[in-house]
């Protein structure tokens, strides 16, 4: 099930001793180290025992101490709709507070996209994907989006962290083949296998996914035109453990993802262009591209050395993105047909240490540096401008006139922290600490951000906890220079403006506070509020035709919410639901102006504006049922609910208008049947949108939009997994 591990739990050692509690990670608490459990220290050294024990101990340097943390474990990614093959960012939004967006994004907490994603606990540098998904719901043996005022050593991206435990031949032995499909074509076959023996450790998996419906619908038909996708995803982990208390670790993946972008029909070029005499224009006939491509691998070394774990990595991450337009449709709706590549290398370490002083005090300390190298390239065919009419509006040549450009960065953003974990009273836990934050990019800046979180117990089934975290996030790595804004004065594709203040890091000041009841057993209940000021908060947006996300800083922003949640797990019934309420605003555009008109700016240089994407309330909710669980052929049944009240779009204002609000309902049967030759085989059964409701994500207006997007219609799919 999903599990809201709130502060509460991280006392459960003096509550359990040692004993699986209801959400405690690996049966010990976030952020303690192995010898806080008997379990841990009573371990024989038998190689599969020894596996435990790391895996404790990793966990162990991961502190959640007051911390908002949403787990799902393997049985709630199991049963989930579509279960591994479940998108990463559908699964996400059955957390708390978190919205979605199109394009496969997510919003937590009325944060744009400020999420950093985690593999065994070593963060991976931001890449350039927009649609697919380059880490999979597959990979993880489970996973946890952590939260609210987060300890300092978390940094760069603090709006939520997705912490993926990856599987691994231990933790998911054998193998299996599965063929899952269904509604528009969609065909997705996969494998995976995993084995330990002695000290060697290896799990392998790769899907291939075919779909008609690779990027939201513009329109809110059944079909989409031109939204082919195919995409490959792989992933590879190697362990050594040279002894009790030594395991070198190595994880690859890669992610290869092509996209026809959908057209919307019935739309007419209105800028009056014409390409070599052609002024018309079918919009159902645009045939644009998009390439995406990652690439990433880490290697970790973790040692265990008494009450000191240590764990230090190095890792590498290539990701690419390439854009093919529709040579005379784009210049003739968009005033420009843009060739666009770009790619980013980044390379970095990590180490994080814990050392349990003692009963009263863990410390723990660590660094993080990434060195990244930014290139992009365009070719463009605009327009060029031959003059004016009477009434002084421009007047284009149908002669296109090429313009190339092309740019590289290289650049670094570090970081380090210390802070102390200190059990000042049996039921009253303080974790305080400080890091120090900088980057040396586009802009070079620098900060040092205390951390402090309060974790008080009243009782036993009861947990109050407060935080305050400052935190610094980098702005992304791509930036348009303004000799590339002069390039296109007097054509088609000229700004408006031609300002371009360079994007700055954002700084906020985050706090947190809520409570954790457990009403009886296996029900909890958990309210939360926080409250961020941001200084020079960063949005990002679409402007123009090749779909890429470009970053802007409004000077000033606030964001706050209230959170409630309730889970119940008992025997083999799950339920859960959450809702949530959020407001997020901003105020002052002051860099990127050139992707803005005049009008806009002035309205919000000194008026406060809804964010593009906040969504005043959002929630989700599920149940789970396991029938036939005593016998070799158990039925899952589950059923998913997701709500949003819209995010925004232009009205008389900027952001001025919420979209409708909707909810969309998925269904899922899973049939399991034993085998005595083989591990057994299961069906699979999935209606998504069960109601077949009709919702708009995007309308194409508002701060920052590109293009209309709808929600995806009914589909029902199915599936077979062999295990062997």
């Amino acid at each position: 099930m999903r599990v809201p591990v709130r502060p509460l739990l991280l006392l459960i050692p003096f509550a359990c001793a040692g004993v699986a509690c209801p959400g405690a990670r690996a049966q010990t608490a976030p952020g303690a180290t192995p010898q806080d459990t008997v379990v841990a220290s009573t371990l024989p050294d038998r190689p599969e025992q020894i596996t435990v024990r790391l895996d404790l101990a990793r966990a162990g340097l991961q502190s959640d101490t007051g911390a908002e943390v949403y787990r799902f474990g393997p049985s709630a990614l199991r049963t989930i709709p579509q279960g591994d093959n479940t998108p990463l960012n559908q699964v996400l939004l059955q957390a708390p507070g978190v919205a979605q967006d199109s394009f496969g994004q997510i919003h937590v907490r009325g944060d744009h996209n400020e999420v950093q994603f985690r593999l065994d606990g070593v963060q991976l540098p931001e890449g350039l994907a927009v649609f697919g998904q380059s880490l999979e719901t597959r990979f993880a043996h489970d996973l946890s989006l952590v939260t609210g005022a987060l300890p300092a050593q978390y940094g760069f991206l603090d709006a939520a962290v997705i912490d993926i435990d990856v599987k691994s031949g231990s933790n998911s032995p054998g193998g299996e083949v599965s063929l899952y499909g269904g509604a528009r074509d969609y065909l997705q076959p996969s494998l995976a296998y995993g084995v330990a023996s002695g000290r060697w450790d290896l799990f392998v998996t790769g899907d291939f996914l075919h779909t008609r419906v690779g990027i939201e619908n513009p329109t809110s038909t059944f079909e989409p035109i031109h939204d082919l996708s195919n995409q490959y995803h792989g992933l590879a982990k190697l362990t050594f453990t040279a002894d009790a208390d030594t395991r070198l670790s190595l994880v690859a993946g890669v992610s290869d993802a092509e996209y026809q972008i959908p057209d919307n029909p019935g739309q007419v070029p209105g800028l009056g262009l014409s390409y070599d005499g052609i002024t018309g224009f079918d919009s159902r006939n645009l045939a644009e591209h998009q390439k995406e491509i990652t690439d990433f691998g880490i290697l970790s070394l973790q040692k265990v050395i008494g009450s000191l774990t240590l764990q230090s990595s190095v890792f590498t991450r290539y990701s690419s993105l390439y854009y093919s337009p529709d040579a005379v449709g784009d210049l003739l709706f968009d005033g420009i047909s843009q060739t666009a590549a770009r790619s980013v290398m980044s390379t970095g370490s990590q180490t994080d240490a814990g050392w349990r002083i003692d009963d009263s005090h863990t410390l723990r300390a660590g660094e993080q540096v990434f060195v990244e190298r930014n290139v992009s390239s365009t070719h463009s065919v605009v327009s060029p401008q031959t003059g004016t009419d009477d009434a002084g509006n421009p007047v284009f040549g149908s002669t296109p006139l090429s313009i190339d450009d092309g740019s590289g960065k290289t650049g670094m953003v570090y970081g380090l922290y210390i802070q102390d974990e200190w059990r000042i009273l049996p039921r009253l836990t303080i974790n305080y600490g400080v890091r120090f934050d900088g980057v040396s990019e586009y802009v070079s800046a620098t900060q040092l951000s205390p951390r402090v979180n309060v974790v008080w117990r009243p009782t036993w089934t009861t947990t109050v906890h407060a935080g305050y975290s400052r935190t610094f996030t980098p702005p992304p790595f791509e930036q348009v220079t303004s000799n590339s804004i002069g390039s296109f004065v007097d054509t088609s594709a000229a700004a408006s403006v031609l300002r371009n203040d360079r994007v700055q890091p954002e700084r906020d000041n985050y706090f947190d506070g809520g409570v954790d009841q457990i009403v009886l057993q296996g029900l909890h209940l958990g309210l939360d509020a926080y409250y961020k000021q941001a200084a020079n908060l960063i949005d990002e947006g679409q402007f123009g035709a090749p779909i890429i996300l470009s970053a802007f800083n409004y000077a000033h922003g606030e964001v706050h919410g209230y959170e409630a949640s309730t889970t119940y797990d008992r025997g083999p019934l799950s339920l859960y639901a959450n809702v949530a309420w959020s407001r997020a605003i901003g105020k002052d555009i002051v860099s990127s102006q050139f992707d803005f008109t005049a009008g806009e700016l002035a309205y919000i240089s000194n008026r406060w504006i809804h964010l593009d994407h906040d969504q005043r309330w959002t929630g989700s909710g599920g149940a789970a049922c396991s029938l036939f669980h005593r016998t070799d052929h158990p039925l899952r049944a589950s059923a998913d609910l997701v709500v949003g009240s819209g995010l925004r779009a232009d009205g008389e204002v900027p952001n001025g208008r919420a979209l409708p609000g909707y909810y969309t309902i998925n269904l899922a049967f899973v049939q399991s049947f034993g085998s005595l030759a083989t591990r057994g085989t299961s069906l699979r059964l999935d209606v998504l949108n069960l109601l077949d409701r009709r919702y708009i994500i995007r309308d194409g207006s508002g701060v920052g939009v590109g293009a209309p997007q709808y929600g995806l219609r009914r589909s029902i799919l199915a599936g077979i997994t062999q295990r062997f």
